[in-house]
């Protein structure tokens, strides 16, 4: 990982953002990114001021977080921005009472390195046809009882 001295940023997103949004997600619709922005379920993440990374999410079973998006712009990849923004995550969820997190990514992409180093463990997996095996991770929020 290169070393990041950036001053960042992480705000929950806004409808002025959703220029910026549409070339990172290519899988969301726009009307579930107007629901995103209205539930506070997506973040957008600044370094020196300029857009640099999303993460959106969603409750699994209407009472787990789960992250079903977390992109950094490639130019700005290996600086420690996914990290900053998990961790931003993962800390409002706890504040939010929830004691675990999940996420997913499909097994032939290095994101299931970055979650297992965050302390992320396997705990299952989706196979659907002609698709990668979805991998899930899931996280315990420490100070939760």
């Amino acid at each position: 990982m290169m070393k990041n001295d950036m001053k960042t940023e992480i705000r929950y997103a806004c409808e002025s953002d959703r220029e910026f949004w549409f070339t990172l997600d290519r899988h969301l619709s726009f009307a579930e990114f107007q629901k995103k922005v209205r539930d506070q379920q997506a973040y957008v993440l600044f370094a020196d001021g300029a857009p640099v990374g999303i993460l959106r999410y969603q409750l699994f079973w209407d009472n787990t977080p789960f992250c079903t998006l977390l992109y950094v712009k490639e130019n700005v990849q290996r600086r420690g921005f996914g990290k900053t923004l998990t961790e931003h995550w993962e800390s409002e969820m706890r504040s939010n009472g929830y004691r675990s997190v999940l996420v997913s990514t499909r097994a032939d992409e290095s994101a299931q390195n970055f979650y297992r180093f965050a302390g992320y463990s396997d705990c299952g997996s989706l196979i659907l046809p002609d698709q990668p095996t979805e991998l899930f991770l899931r996280k315990s929020l420490p100070g939760q009882e």
